[in-house]
């Protein structure tokens, strides 16, 4: 029986983040090997390919650790299926050659899906690949993305995104996460959860996913009474709580806590209380066999009609869905 080969290749660049490489390669080697135990899939696998820039194989990544490639974009003798592109993490000005981001700009056409992890966003933006797209890439750099490339929909939450057959994640560790949404678009969901407990992960994070905590994005504050107004919070999400009652722990008018609040954080009190609701009920649903009656009224959510609105405005998926994704854990 002839077999079917699914060509994953990897354009390690010059000082690229070893992670961004590693962790999806390994993730569709683990596929590939699952694949040869599938008695209902024995004609078809991936295959993997490293390609470094020129003739020069050893590419050091940005660890130190260096990388022997496969082989060069020069010598290709294969259709390319899925392209992915690394990031760097330091002198996005001077990332790859324009032949480079030509050769880049020409595979966009050929492939059936082209990706980049975290900075990789900035690659695919100088080859003029993610105009008009939305696209993710690392937190820290949302802002400047937006601002280089200004006909992107930078979206600054999500882990990963799929505009089309473009695809572009966040931090390092979402390229796992982006690659086993690939296998499970590829060969469904049992294969991408054997991968995953293999790995010891989670089947996936949902792309649109936050990539950190409300506590996280919203830093600690330096001044104290608002600093412990938040860590009050965690501990009384089920009572009913108001600005007025907030404002009165803090020694404040409702007016001036309300606009001290949003200048710490960045953010309303009452969009941060309902942030830091929905990450706990997240919580609850993935560690807890709690029911989502008793999760939504911990929470102070009260109904499970408020709760799943919650999660369809910032989540984009059901709580139901949400723990059935999440529970495929190890």
């Amino acid at each position: 029986m002839d077999r079917t080969y699914t060509h994953i290749a990897f354009l390690v660049v010059p000082n690229a983040t070893l992670l961004d490489i590693t962790g999806p390669y390994e993730a569709f080697s683990l596929a590939a090997q699952c694949l040869q135990s599938h008695t209902g899939k024995p004609n078809t696998t991936y295959v993997l390919h490293t390609l470094s820039i020129d003739k020069n194989r050893i590419v050091r990544t940005s660890s130190g650790l260096c990388l022997q490639c496969e082989s060069s974009i020069k010598s290709l003798d294969y259709q390319i299926d899925t392209l992915f592109i690394p990031g760097i993490p330091e002198n996005l000005e001077d990332m790859v050659s324009p032949k480079i981001l030509s050769w880049i700009k020409q595979q966009a056409v050929k492939v059936r899906r082209i990706c980049s992890i975290c900075t990789g966003a900035f690659i695919l933006a100088e080859a003029s690949i993610l105009n008009n797209r939305r696209v993710a890439t690392h937190w820290k750099l949302c802002d400047k993305l937006a601002k280089d490339y200004p006909s992107l929909d930078v979206d600054r939450e999500s882990i990963f995104v799929k505009d089309g057959h473009v695809y572009t994640s966040a931090g390092v560790s979402s390229g796992i996460d982006l690659a086993l949404a690939l296998i499970e678009e590829d060969y469904g969901r049992t294969l991408a959860l054997e991968v995953a407990r293999e790995l010891v992960v989670y089947l996936k994070r949902p792309g649109n996913q936050a990539q950190f905590s409300v506590t996280l994005k919203h830093q600690d504050s330096d001044y104290k009474p608002i600093q412990d107004i938040k860590d009050w919070l965690p501990e009384h999400l089920k009572e009913r709580i108001t600005v007025e009652q907030l404002a009165e722990q803090a020694l404040m008018s409702p007016r001036n806590f309300a606009r001290v609040f949003a200048k710490e954080t960045g953010i309303t009190p009452a969009k941060y209380i309902e942030k830091l609701r929905l990450e706990t009920a997240c919580r609850f649903l993935t560690e807890t066999q709690l029911t989502l009656e008793t999760i939504a009224d911990e929470c102070g959510l009260i109904t499970i009609n408020n709760m799943r609105r919650l999660f369809l405005k910032y989540l984009k998926i059901t709580p139901s869905d949400y723990r059935k994704c999440f529970r495929a854990q190890i």
